[in-house]
Parts: C-alpha cells; sequence; structure tokens
C-alpha cells in the first residue's frame, strides 16, 4: 500500500469520525437535552450578559487608559515612578486574579463600614461607598489586572520604535507632546495590537470569576441561578461556551480587521 492512499485513508477516517461526532451532537441537542428553562431565564440570561459584557469593555478601556502612563513612565519617566510602575506591574502579575479580586471585594468591601463606624461623619458624606454594588469592586479589579499587565507590553512597544524615528520628528521642531501624540505613540499602538488582541481575549474568559464575589453575570446566572433551580447541568454550561465562544471570535475578527487598515509605517 503506497504512502498516498495511507494517507487518504486517514483522511477518510478522521472526516467519518467528525460526521459520527457532528451527527451525535446534533441528535443529543434535538431528542435527549433540555432547553425549556430557556423561556423562564431568558430575562436573566440577558441582564447577566450586559452586565459580563459592561465589566469586560469597561475594564479593558479603563485598564488601556492606565496601561499608558505606567508603560511610558517606565521608559521616559523619573527613576521613583518608573520602580513604582514597574513594582505595580510585577505585583499585578505575580499574583492571581482571584486574589486581587476578593482582597479587593473584601478588603475595601470591609474597610468603609468600619470607617463609618468609628467617623459618624464618613457615613454621611461617603454613604455610596458603603453601599458600593459588588459589580464595581469587579470593576475595579479587573482594570487594576488589565493595566498590570498592559502596562509592561506598553512599555515593550515604546521602546520597540525605532529611535530614528524620534529623532526625525525632534529635528523637525516637534515639541515633545507633539512626538508622543503623533509619532510615538501611533507607532507603538501599532506594535502592540496583536498582543492587545489576546489580552482582550483573556480579559473575557476571566470575567467568570466576578461571581465568586456575588455579581449576577452571565457565569453567575447559569451557575447560582439555573443549574441551582432547575438541576440541569450541561445545557447551560454549553450555552454558555456558545456564547463565550462568539464573543471571542467576534473580537478576534475586529482585531485582524484592524490590523489590516491600520498602516504598519507612516
Amino acid at each position: 500500500m503506497s504512502f498516498d492512499v495511507f494517507k487518504l485513508i486517514v483522511k477518510s477516517l478522521v472526516v467519518l469520525l467528525l460526521v459520527a461526532l457532528l451527527t451525535g451532537i446534533i441528535y443529543w441537542l434535538l431528542k435527549v437535552s433540555q432547553w425549556s428553562w430557556m423561556a423562564t431565564y431568558y430575562p436573566l440570561l440577558i441582564r447577566g450578559l450586559w452586565l459580563t459584557l459592561l465589566l469586560w469593555v469597561f475594564s479593558c478601556v479603563l485598564g488601556m487608559i492606565l496601561a499608558i502612563p505606567i508603560g511610558l513612565v517606565q521608559v521616559t519617566g523619573p527613576r521613583w515612578l518608573a520602580a513604582i510602575a514597574r513594582g505595580f506591574c510585577t505585583v499585578i502579575r505575580g499574583t492571581p486574579l482571584l486574589l486581587q479580586l476578593w482582597l479587593i471585594y473584601y478588603g475595601l468591601g470591609s474597610l468603609f463600614p468600619q470607617l463609618a463606624s468609628v467617623f459618624p461623619e464618613f457615613r454621611q458624606d461617603f454613604r455610596w461607598l458603603i453601599r458600593l454594588d459588588a459589580f464595581w469592586y469587579a470593576l475595579l479589579a479587573f482594570t487594576l489586572s488589565f493595566a498590570g499587565y498592559e502596562g509592561e507590553i506598553m512599555r515593550g512597544a515604546f521602546l520597540g520604535v525605532p529611535r530614528g524615528e524620534l529623532e526625525a520628528a525632534r529635528s523637525f521642531g516637534m515639541s515633545p507632546w507633539k512626538v508622543l501624540t503623533r509619532v510615538w505613540f501611533p507607532r507603538a499602538v501599532r506594535l502592540v495590537l496583536p498582543t492587545l488582541a489576546g489580552e482582550v481575549v483573556l480579559q473575557l474568559k476571566a470575567t467568570p470569576l466576578a461571581m465568586t464575589v456575588t455579581v449576577m453575570d452571565l457565569a453567575g446566572v447559569v451557575r447560582n441561578r439555573i443549574t441551582q433551580d432547575t438541576y440541569i447541568v450541561y445545557e447551560p454550561l454549553m450555552l454558555l461556551a456558545v456564547i463565550y465562544m462568539c464573543l471571542t471570535f467576534l473580537t478576534v475578527w475586529a482585531f485582524s480587521y484592524i490590523e489590516k487598515k491600520v498602516p504598519q509605517k507612516r
């Protein structure tokens, strides 16, 4: 038997296995699985998806806003400020996100009521801090985590811009601010786009951790409401997986589109 015939047989077997697997999944979805709970929990799923998107998008945007000066100050800032930025990135990257989330939620969450008991004026002036929803603690934790990782990535991106381009911009009489906004930062963003796409996807897949601090995001609704109320496990988890896969696909596609549209050279 020739090698080409062997490859043809292997490919045929793989195709048959995939078809059989797909047929089994379709049969299970249509005949065996239970989806009657969807009608009851549809509003909760929509609200959970909305909270997931808010937590994901705002933590990425706010984290990126923080990451830019964190990365820049490590390259051009004074030594003491660069040391603080490096220390922040080291702590964030060296500790699990779940631990950071718990420290912020249980730490700050218990600190504000204690301050209110010691200082009565704190209760009147900062009542909103005492009643702060768990979502905002989660948003703070996710934002700081994203800023820590992206701050280090932006540092590398700023260092990756050729010095000659910056010197050429200065030779044309550009001010330091114009050099930063028109040359240095745009070139750094172009360099960081592929890595940024991966970090944004990882941030999306980290959002289910928020349910550990009572945030009823999409994963929280599935885990703490649907599966506990109906005792149905696989179908809600499969729906959750499909939603995250769709969001991941859209994110990767969007960043790929942006990378193609953004020129690599000025």
